[in-house]
C-alpha cells in the first residue's frame, strides 16, 4: 500500500493497540484468541512502518494499570508475550529490526526478563527501525523514575538543582534517547491516552479510529501516515510564520 502525500515519514510513531478483548467476544471467543489474533496485526505493524522509513515505533503492550486485570487473562498475556519473543526474535533480526522494552521489569518472573534481556541484546546493533515495546509501563512511573534519577544525582552533589531543564529531565525518561512521538494512534474506538508516554506526547498529532486492534489492517495504517501528512506542525508558531518560512 502507497500514499499519493508527498511527504517524509514520521520518525517516531506511538500506538495503544486497543481493541482485542471485544475483537474477541464479538465472536463469541475467549480474550486470549483476541490477544493472539492481536499479536498478527503487531507483527504487520512492524513490517508495515518499517517500510514506511519510520525510526522508532512505541507499543503499548501492557501498562501497570493492566495488573487490575483478572489473573488468568495476565497469565495468558505473560505466556503469549514470552513465545511471541522466542519465536519472533530471530525474524526481527533478519529484518535489521531492533527490540527493546521500556517500563519496570520487577514484577515480571526470572524466565521472562530473561528473554526481554536476550531479544534486546540479540537485536541491540539493528538499525532498521527500533521498536520499544512498553511492558508494566506507566506515564506516571517514567515521571517519577526520572525525578529520582535527577534527585540521586544533585544528592550526590553530580548536579546543580537550578541547572534541571527539560532537556535534562526528558533524558532520563524511559525514551529519554529517542525523538519526541510525531504521531500517536489509538485503535478501538476509545479517545484517551490511558496513562501513556505523558511527556512525549506534548506535541504529538493524535489519531483515533474505531477499527478494533485485530482488524487494523495496512490500508488504514496508511490513513494514519496520509492524515499526519496533511497535518501542520506549529510547535507554537502561527500558520502564516510557517507558510512565511517555506
Amino acid at each position: 500500500m502507497t500514499s499519493d502525500l508527498e511527504a517524509p515519514p514520521p520518525r517516531h510513531v506511538c500506538i495503544i493497540m486497543d481493541g482485542n478483548g471485544r475483537w474477541a467476544r464479538k465472536r463469541l471467543m475467549p480474550r486470549s484468541f483476541g490477544h493472539r489474533k492481536g499479536v498478527e496485526t503487531t507483527r504487520r505493524a512492524i513490517e508495515f512502518f518499517a517500510r514506511s522509513g519510520v525510526e522508532h515505533l512505541t507499543l503499548f503492550a501492557f501498562s501497570s494499570e493492566n495488573w487490575n486485570r483478572p489473573a488468568e487473562e495476565v497469565s495468558q498475556l505473560m505466556d503469549l508475550f514470552l513465545q511471541s519473543l522466542e519465536s519472533n526474535t530471530d525474524e526481527l533480526c533478519e529484518q535489521g529490526i531492533r527490540i527493546r522494552f521500556i517500563g519496570d521489569r520487577s514484577r515480571f518472573d526470572a524466565g521472562l526478563r530473561a528473554q526481554l534481556e536476550e531479544s534486546e541484546r540479540l537485536t541491540r546493533n539493528n538499525r532498521r527501525l527500533t521498536v520499544n515495546v512498553a511492558v508494566n509501563y506507566g506515564g506516571h512511573w517514567d515521571l517519577v523514575q526520572a525525578a529520582r534519577a535527577l534527585a540521586r544525582r544533585v544528592a550526590a552533589g553530580e548536579l546543580d538543582a537550578d541547572a534541571i531543564d527539560a532537556p535534562q529531565f526528558a533524558a532520563q525518561l524511559a525514551l529519554g534517547d529517542c525523538p519526541e512521538a510525531d504521531l500517536f494512534i489509538r485503535t478501538g474506538g476509545e479517545r484517551r491516552i490511558s496513562n501513556f508516554l505523558l511527556w512525549q506526547l506534548a506535541y504529538t498529532e493524535f489519531y483515533f479510529c474505531d477499527t478494533l486492534w485485530p482488524d487494523f489492517s495496512e490500508t488504514e495504517m496508511q490513513q494514519a501516515l496520509d492524515e499526519f501528512a496533511r497535518r501542520q506542525r506549529r510547535f507554537g508558531k502561527t500558520g502564516e510564520q510557517l507558510e512565511g518560512a517555506g
